[in-house]
């Protein structure tokens, strides 16, 4: 037979892009040849990105995992089958519970766990069938501050006005055109670029503030090259110019919102010119940035993980949520409500009203970490203490690590850290088709099948959906070896320990292994349309996506029974608007600030080992302006030595007129904790090596600072 085409959809990043996939037959099986966007999918119409088409090469690389690896005595990895590798992780868990208490179980859910539309479920599950605290995700890495501490001023119901609709947005640290990221508001991940210009060429205006000219401020009606760190600033002068001429919207705040004048008084310390001089702006271009997103009727401010990695993440959440607020950018009674989310289990009213109160950290009963007086923030534990919490003897010290697609040695803070934290375990297992720099590390390397091999939910991507969209995606072909899902992984584990795993829509059947479907349809139990059904449609519909415009939540009047109101004062953040005011960052010779950037070629760690990714770039470049070059005597192309206070770390120099002067932009997740000057043109340089966790960190959230670095630069 020869080449088979199938829809599907690319896992690769969050954005869940329509696909067709072309296979044939080969000597060991189906195999994928070829993968494009489909062009007739109603969100995508056609759109991949470059990581995305490079599938084929992930799924039938020679450098991929087919099987399990166990480090023996002699500390050699040797290829084991599945079902004895999970045996031996159970046997070391069980050990290791009975001696040290099942809070010395932890899991840490990465980006590429996130991928798979079971294994947050499953890795959840497991951890609290363990009976531990130490559940950790990327989330806490890079946002955890719009995801857990937003809730506590007030939720609209019904949402924020959605893109589509919107005549004004404000993308503040976003680039969702090389992320494929902006949270519920900004630019849905589907062709961004295209969809900003459509919207532009309607008449919507777009302010992009970045310190960096990013690709899409190339196409912003105004552009803010704010100074790294300092997105408080321009925020607190824009709501300045907004109270103080009146342009917010006074109905809504007399209806819906406390704390407006704490508020009001706080960002009095912010007039246009005090900001526009901390934040490196022209007060002119301020105000009239602060004009334009007013004068819109819909359309929202929103951030990139940027800002929250460059230090006052929860500030800078918080003001954009303000701005928003008062300007009222939120879906009214008799409309479409903003995302309907169709996989989403937690389906609830959609009213034109503030929703109750959610405590997301800091209430009674929620668990605690031993390091910083940091706790869980909803469900997880902040990844700023799980280094200590390996290496600090005690009560509770986490001696077995499971790591879901995920790479802590380039992905947290104090790289060097956590690298020896990882050494000190009894017991880790990297989830990992590839031999990364973390599986490198651990004892068992546990082999997953690839996503075209496995079937799948968009339960990740939903959230930029405006309409209903689902689909529900069969494997292509089958994984090579013993390669299984994740999910089955975790159960197995489960199975073995005699532990019972429970899903939002019950427990597991532990007797047998569930199905994904079955899996699935538990895990979102409660959702508008179950997985089953989503599947059953898709098939009929030739594997294509559904819309289900029947399913879409109308917004509802106002419930007065259950009437609650935004409160712009909770946890004294106005006082934090101040408190910054005063602040004043101390650079003590180091004069240069570390900027964070997003790579076309790879999603966080996700993309080293493939070739045409490769082919691309190796390493991630210093991007640095010419003049600063020239100041600091470095060549383009040459090496160029950045020191913080905690470490030092080397890049290839690459000039770009697009940074503003002292700053250095770099893309994270690069390199391995043994890898520095000499190799870091094949390797690149890993900034996490630059921060510690425990010096510069959100009380709240414990966001290490991993952007607006201080450093200095030297000729290597």
């Amino acid at each position: 037979m020869g080449v088979q085409t199938r829809k599907t959809f690319c896992r690769f990043c969050h954005a869940n892009c329509a696909m067709e996939v072309d296979i044939v037959d080969g000597p060991n099986g189906k195999r994928v040849v070829e993968v494009r966007g489909d062009p007739d999918d109603p969100a995508f119409g056609g759109y991949t990105c470059m990581k995305g088409r490079e599938l084929p090469d992930s799924h039938n690389s020679q450098d991929r995992l087919h099987h399990s690896l166990v480090r023996n005595d002699a500390g050699e990895f040797v290829p084991t089958p599945m079902a004895e590798a999970l045996a031996h992780v159970a046997s070391e868990l069980r050990r290791i519970i009975d001696t040290h208490g099942p809070h010395s179980v932890a899991v840490f859910m990465g980006s590429g766990g996130f991928q798979n539309s079971a294994a947050m479920s499953a890795s959840l599950s497991f951890a609290q069938a363990v009976g531990s605290r130490n559940f950790y995700t990327s989330v806490t890495l890079d946002q955890p501050a719009k995801v857990f501490t937003t809730a506590r001023y007030g939720k609209w119901m019904a949402g924020p006005n959605t893109f589509s609709e919107s005549d004004v947005a404000f993308f503040i640290g976003n680039n969702p055109i090389v992320s494929h990221y902006s949270p519920v508001g900004g630019v849905p991940p589907f062709s961004p670029s295209r969809r900003i210009r459509d919207k532009q060429a309607e008449g919507m205006k777009l302010i992009v503030a970045d310190p960096r000219e990013s690709d899409v401020a190339r196409l912003a009606d105004i552009y803010l090259p704010v100074k790294p760190g300092e997105d408080p600033a321009m925020l607190a002068g824009m709501l300045n110019v907004i109270i103080a001429e009146g342009l917010y919207d006074r109905n809504f705040v007399a209806a819906h919102v406390d704390g407006f004048d704490e508020l009001a008084e706080a960002v009095k310390a912010f007039p246009p010119e005090v900001a526009a001089t901390r934040a490196g702006l022209d007060t002119d271009q301020l105000v009239a940035a602060a004009r334009m997103f007013a004068s819109g009727t819909k359309g929202c401010a929103v951030t990139g993980t940027g800002p929250e990695m460059a230090g006052n993440g929860t500030l800078t959440e918080y003001l954009v949520v303000c701005l928003n607020t008062i300007c009222a950018r939120f879906k009214q009674e008799g409309e479409k409500a903003a995302i309907p989310g169709v996989f989403s289990p937690y389906q609830t009213a959609r009213r034109a009203q503030v929703g109750p109160p959610v405590p997301m950290f800091g209430a009674e009963g929620m668990p605690k970490s031993r390091f910083r007086g940091l706790g869980h923030l909803g469900w997880e534990m902040p990844c700023n203490v799980l280094a200590d919490e390996i290496l600090t003897p005690g009560e509770g010290q986490v001696r077995a690590l499971i790591s879901v697609g995920g790479n802590p040695v380039v992905g947290f803070p104090d790289q060097l850290k956590m690298a020896r934290a990882l050494d000190d375990l009894e017991l880790f297992v990297q989830i990992d088709p590839w031999m990364s720099a973390s599986a490198k590390r651990a004892d068992v390397v546990l082999a997953p099948s690839q996503c075209l091999e496995r079937e799948d939910i968009t339960s990740l991507s939903e959230w930029w959906h405006e309409e209903p969209y689902a689909r529900y995606t069969e494997a292509v072909v089958e994984a090579p070896g013993d390669c299984i899902d994740e999910y089955e992984m975790f159960w197995t584990l489960a199975h073995h320990l005699g532990i019972q795993m429970n899903l939002a829509g019950g427990p597991l059947p532990m007797d047998r292994k569930p199905s994904k479907q079955e899996f699935l349809d538990l895990a979102v139990s409660g959702c508008l349309v179950p997985p089953s059904q989503v599947r059953a449609d898709c098939a009929a519909n030739g594997g294509a996506a559904m819309i289900y415009p029947e399913k879409h939540p109308v917004v509802e009047p106002v419930d007065e029974s259950e009437f609650h109101r935004f409160d712009l004062a909770v946890g004294a953040m106005p006082s934090q608007i101040l408190r910054y005011a005063e602040s004043r960052a101390e650079r003590e010779g180091f004069d240069f600030r570390l900027i964070s950037r997003r790579s076309k070629t790879r999603f966080n760690s996700i993309g080293h080992p493939l070739k045409k990714l490769q082919a691309k770039t190796t390493t991630n470049p210093a991007f640095i302006h010419p003049d600063d070059i020239a100041a600091l005597g470095l060549e383009e192309g040459g090496l160029v030595a950045i020191t913080s206070r905690h470490a030092t770390i080397h890049g290839v120099v690459k000039a770009s007129d697009k940074v503003r002067r002292g700053i250095v932009s770099m893309a994270h997740a690069y390199g391995d904790a043994d890898a520095g000057k000499d190799d870091v043109r094949t390797r690149g340089s890993s900034t996490n090596r630059l921060v510690s966790e425990v010096v510069d960190y959100d009380p709240i959230t414990g966001q290490s600072l991993q952007s607006a670095i201080p450093v200095k630069l030297e000729p290597a």
